[in-house]
């Protein structure tokens, strides 16, 4: 298994190019199953995930081509030869279950198995069901899959969601594309990888309004057609690599950033003593004078301050001055990171949802283990900072959500290496 060795070397500077979005593109790909025409993304990600989403949906019969090095991906689903996601690929990643809503639009049925992907909490499919259920399907959920079916097909409804899940939001939104009518969801998520997939089915014909809010209203059309998009910025990659300069000292360009995507994120770093200022080519980001103060986050649904950016947070927070909180508000059991920081000699108590984090002057190389995705770049952010060496081992978590750490990082005086597993 292979894993990350990372020396502590002081301040980085240079510019970071930010990938499409992992998050918008594992949710723009099934949208191809809703049209018989091709589907063609720019601009993305070159993940396992990504691989992942691919191989489901060739499993269906969907036709899948990685043009341009994966930066462009060319779908076709003229002739599907399947409606069911089976467990063993599904199991590998949570977005998976985003094959559901518009399996059930366009062929009135599927059977899709319950997800996995993740250590992060439960995260179960309830929301999902009970967004399809409004519409008309009839669901049960039989040996470890959900089996869906609508024969007369979906019909608009209003429905308000009991949490503004981004996954159920965009699984009802796919779905409702092609449903008989209007349907009006209410509480639906507001972040950015929505807005980015309605842009897209709107390419495809889809007569949606309101995106970017909590209501969201779709006009159900017969038909979609196929459509070029290109993936929106990765904000998720943004704010990890803004935290690069910001626990190492230095200034970072990061190329493609927009402050729109980071907005609540960036006020928590100039709060902190990091300064954010929007370029011609992305956002500049340097640490003000001497260490970072302590700042309290608390994380929430977009625009609050994004789940996904906590472990890395906690990282720069480590080495703050003074003490803050960390509350997780949107999964439980998403501080496995803290006992791997506190083995390279971070303070942090954690009770429950909430770390308590008293910075130290400096961190210490030390062997640590990724738990997910977050957790293990966190770590990689917490050893340019440290003294020595720190070995990141079960890295193949970070080949899920980020491409080419270690060109990206050495290419602003990192000193970090991958090395091979046996």
């Amino acid at each position: 298994m292979d894993s990350i060795l990372v020396t502590g070397n002081g301040p980085l500077n240079g510019q970071i190019p930010i990938a499409g979005a992992k998050n918008a593109c594992l949710t723009l790909m099934p949208a191809t199953l809703l049209s018989e025409e091709p589907l063609t993304l720019t601009n993305a990600p070159r993940l396992s995930d990504i691989k992942t989403m691919t191989a489901l949906l060739q499993s269906l019969g969907a036709e899948v081509s990685s043009l341009q090095d994966g930066q462009v991906i060319a779908m076709s689903s003229h002739t599907l030869t399947s409606q069911t996601a089976d467990y063993d690929i599904v199991r590998k990643m949570r977005a998976s279950n985003l094959v559901l809503g518009p399996l059930l639009a366009r062929f009135g049925q599927a059977v899709v198995s319950l997800p996995g992907g993740c250590a992060i909490g439960a995260r179960p499919m309830d929301l999902h069901v009970e967004g399809l259920e409004a519409l008309g399907a009839e669901i049960e959920l039989k040996d470890g899959y959900l089996h869906a079916k609508a024969p007369g097909g979906l019909k608009g409804a209003v429905h308000e969601m009991r949490f503004a899940s981004v996954g159920a939001t965009e699984n009802i939104v796919m779905a409702a594309t092609l449903a008989k009518g209007t349907t009006v969801l209410k509480n639906a998520a507001r972040e950015p990888e929505i807005v980015d997939l309605v842009e897209c089915l709107r390419k495809m014909g889809a007569q949606i309004s309101g995106e970017g809010t909590s209501t969201i209203e779709i006009q159900g059309v017969d038909r979609l057609n196929g459509a070029t998009h290109q993936v929106v910025t990765d904000r998720i990659e943004l704010g990890t690599y803004m935290l690069a300069p910001a626990i190492c000292g230095g200034e970072v360009e990061l190329l493609g950033g927009r402050m729109s995507l980071v907005e609540s994120f960036a006020e928590k770093l100039d709060a902190a003593g990091v300064s954010v200022a929007e370029t011609e080519n992305g956002l500049k980001v340097a640490r003000k004078k001497g260490r970072v103060q302590a700042v309290d986050v608390v994380t929430e649904p977009f625009p609050g301050f994004p789940t996904d950016l906590q472990a890395q947070m906690m990282a720069l927070m480590c080495t703050a001055e003074g003490t803050s909180v960390l509350e997780e508000r949107i999964f439980e059991n998403r501080f496995m990171h803290a006992p791997e920081l506190v083995r390279m000699g971070a303070n942090i108590e954690v009770h429950g949802g909430t770390a308590t984090v008293t910075g130290v002057e400096s961190l210490k190389g030390a062997p640590v283990m990724a738990t997910d995705l977050r957790a293990s770049v966190s770590l990689i952010l917490a050893g340019l900072a440290a003294e020595g060496e720190t070995t990141v081992s079960r890295v193949y978590h970070l080949d899920r959500g980020y491409e080419h750490v270690v060109r990206k990082l050495e290419g602003v005086g990192a000193k970090i290496e991958r090395i091979k597993g046996q």
